[in-house]
């Protein structure tokens, strides 16, 4: 069975020093695609979902097909995981399909959109930890506001409250979560930051800190993605209209690795791999009606995105 939990794949990641990548899909072919990706890098991977954000009306059943999609690659580790859950309902439903994973997002209230207390964060994390251990399912939490904008979690800009190297021992002690996303400097969706000097804002020093009081606790990186400007100049040169920006740079990324972060969730680099080999196809091809033909390039594209960041996470080859 190739199903993991988060932390018996972090646990090897800690013994091998490298991360592991968290590649968000909407559909079966994009988790194909991620599959297919680790099995060739011969690379354990996070396999990961938002609540809400996918191709499909039925979740559940989505969920299901995810689920026993895995089943169909016996050499590669894989966790799946549920990517910012914003309430005790979303990961309740996520560990009764079958998920080995949920990420409690409890940092900002969903009524409000704003930053939450610490208590009220603790306490529905600790809850959803009560849940999901008896489960066999791990549980991550969140301290601090990554900025930007994820997908299903927030429509506006957010301002990055760094994580607190005391709070962050208080949260793990009170709550027991097994990976803990940490706010470090980065900053979610495809406009990151508008100058060159911001794919060097992580807070490495922070990072070493919070692994130093919380050496058994798995550090997460979030909105980490590079931000691959030939991507974005395809995708404009078709029709596109992505503002060009600065993402966090691979190097940034190595040095986070090797400070203690060992998972690291990626969304926006692959998809924007995906929309600039689509855009690039429709627009050289304006008579290409075949969704064959329209979903193999993009789905190439996506698994070579996916191979790239397995290869610089230093998971390749650590199935």
């Amino acid at each position: 069975m190739t199903l993991h939990t988060l932390r018996e794949l972090l646990e090897r990641a800690e013994s091998g020093g490298y991360a592991v990548g968290a590649f968000n899909v909407s559909s079966l072919d994009q988790a194909i695609a991620v599959l297919d990706a680790a099995e060739a890098e011969r690379s354990p991977v996070i396999v990961q979902s938002i609540a809400g954000m996918s191709a499909y009306d039925d979740e559940a059943r989505w969920w299901a097909r995810l689920r026993r999609l895995i089943d169909d690659y016996p050499t590669v580790p894989v966790a799946l995981h549920l990517d910012h859950g914003r309430s005790y309902d979303d990961c309740a439903r996520a560990i009764e399909a079958g998920f080995s994973s949920v990420m409690i997002d409890a940092s900002r209230d969903p009524a409000t959109d704003e930053p939450s207390t610490f208590e009220a964060n603790v306490a529905l994390t600790s809850r959803v930890v009560a849940l999901a251990h008896p489960r066999g399912v791990s549980v991550e939490g969140e301290l601090g506001t990554i900025g930007g904008a994820e997908a299903g979690v927030s429509g506006t800009t957010e301002e990055i409250v760094f994580a607190d190297p005391d709070q962050a021992e208080q949260f793990v002690a009170a709550t027991g979560v097994d990976a803990l996303a940490v706010a470090v400097g980065t900053s979610h969706g495809s406009v990151k930051f508008t100058d060159a000097e911001g794919g060097q804002r992580l807070r490495i020093p922070l990072i070493a800190q919070i692994k130093e009081r919380l050496p058994q606790t798995f550090l997460v990186l979030h909105g980490s993605s590079s931000v691959p400007s030939e991507a974005v100049a395809t995708i404009n040169a078709h029709g596109g209209r992505v503002r060009p920006s600065y993402g966090i740079s691979p190097e940034q990324k190595g040095d986070a690795i090797s400070t203690g972060i060992r998972k690291i969730n990626q969304g926006t680099d692959s998809h924007l791999a995906w929309t600039a080999a689509l855009r690039e196809l429709l627009s050289t091809r304006p008579d290409l009606v075949e969704p064959g033909e329209q979903l193999g390039v993009a789905l190439i594209a996506f698994r070579d995105m996916v191979a790239r960041r397995m290869r610089e996470f230093g998971s390749a080859g650590a199935a």
